[in-house]
């Protein structure tokens, strides 16, 4: 049975995080993804991020790169634009996460490339996009959190700015980016014509404040932080201390308020006018909150969980990473998967979340541990431009491949 994009070939200039994220998913679900890392640099530089990192392999590599192919290629080099131009020549897309303005430098733009291929679709994810004042700066996810906002709508209101535990600008500018390329080459396979596709992580941020963008802009208003990770207006939608430890309760809809009500034993909660309906509750949230913060308290965690989700209100622990991985909802859906590594051992990581079947099988593919720098420079151009073992030797020998010529 054939993987959803087994017959998708990308040519990818990424390192780091966001972009090879975008494209693992697309190697995930059976694209060819080629790799193209800069000899002169030693490659992408997630490969040397610590901690469990030896000589040019990570975990943190590994992370990313997974199903993918690597051939190394100097983009500079006056002799490499013939090899970028044949394998553009037998793809359906260039991807890369450079900063704004390196793509038309490099020549990874659709009008620079549509002489080889009409059909190319150029996707680029930057920090701040391909136009624009910022766009020759580079940016980083940490920087997008408090540029776009998100870092004064986190944390305790006493608390000083604060960033997301987890990258989450570079993970969204990554799937975002996926959503662009993959339009695009709808669009491409049913007109016969490609395009940009270019994706920022300043605007993904953006674009992810979600209902408080259009609160901010047509009204001018700002919710503030709030105690215990607090919804901005729902209430009690947050994070409650028990007896052993957190749990979060969220009372979304005005039904699961009343059933909390019963299970909590308080049903004059439900019946006082302050904390009758959504808004009530919300312009009355410094009277209820703290009751709610006794009562959780009396008990453990579980036992909260033991009538709360019986009962059919939203609630769950707030686990430690190690304590979500040995989730029994985690296992039971083989949310953990491994792949041996000659250097790193085995490597434990996480399943795709991009779950697609048919007649019961996966259409997605096995772990597999990333690419060596280079591993696959013959094979591609062998396999994909048709180069003949000269050839290759004639580029290897010019420096086109680095110093270190092809790495098998």
């Amino acid at each position: 049975m054939k993987l959803p994009l087994e017959d998708v070939t990308v040519v990818a200039v990424e390192q780091f995080g966001a972009g090879p994220w975008a494209t693992l998913q697309l190697a995930d679900l059976g694209a060819e993804v080629i790799k193209i890392e800069d000899p002169g640099s030693g490659g992408d530089v997630g490969r040397y991020v610590p901690p469990f990192q030896e000589g040019e392999h990570s975990l943190f590599f590994e992370t990313f790169n997974r199903n993918k192919k690597s051939i190394s290629l100097d983009l500079r080099h006056p002799e490499a634009r013939p090899v970028l131009e044949d394998l553009v020549r037998a793809a359906d897309a260039v991807y890369s996460n450079l900063r704004g303005d390196q793509p038309r430098r490099l020549g990874l733009t659709y009008d620079q490339l549509r002489h080889v291929n009409p059909r190319i679709v150029c996707c680029s994810l930057s920090g701040f996009g391909m136009t624009g004042p910022r766009a020759s700066e580079g940016g980083y996810d940490f920087m997008m959190q408090g540029l776009a906002g998100w870092q004064l709508l986190t944390g305790d209101p006493d608390g000083p700015p604060t960033k997301s535990g987890i990258s989450l600008v570079d993970l969204s500018g990554g799937y975002a980016s996926t959503i662009a390329l993959l339009a695009g080459l709808w669009r491409a396979r049913r007109d016969g014509v490609g395009c940009d596709c270019d994706v920022s992580l300043f605007e993904t941020a953006l674009h992810e404040l979600m209902y408080i963008g259009p609160w901010a802009a047509t009204h001018g208003y700002v919710p503030p932080r709030r105690r215990n990770s607090a919804h901005a207006s729902i209430v009690p939608f947050q994070n409650f201390r028990a007896a052993d430890g957190w749990l979060v309760v969220a009372a979304a809809k005005q039904k699961f308020w009343e059933r909390l009500c019963e299970v909590l034993g308080e049903p004059e909660l439900a019946a006082d006018p302050r904390f009758a309906t959504m808004a009530a509750r919300d312009e009355h949230r410094d009277e209820l909150v703290p009751s709610l913060e006794e009562l959780f308290a009396c008990r453990t965690v579980q036992e909260w969980l033991d009538v709360l989700v019986p009962a059919g209100v939203p609630a769950a622990k707030v686990n430690t990473v190690l304590e979500a991985l040995e989730e029994p909802q985690t296992e039971a859906r083989g949310d953990v998967v491994e792949h041996e590594h000659p250097v790193l051992g085995t490597v434990r990581s996480i399943r795709t979340p991009l779950r697609l079947e048919a007649d019961g099988e996966p259409l997605e593919r096995s772990s597999a541990r990333g690419p060596f720098r280079g591993e696959h420079t013959e094979e591609v151009l062998t396999e994909l431009c048709g180069y003949a073992p000269e050839r290759i030797r004639e580029l290897a020998e010019a420096g086109v491949f680095g110093e270190a010529g092809v790495a098998a």
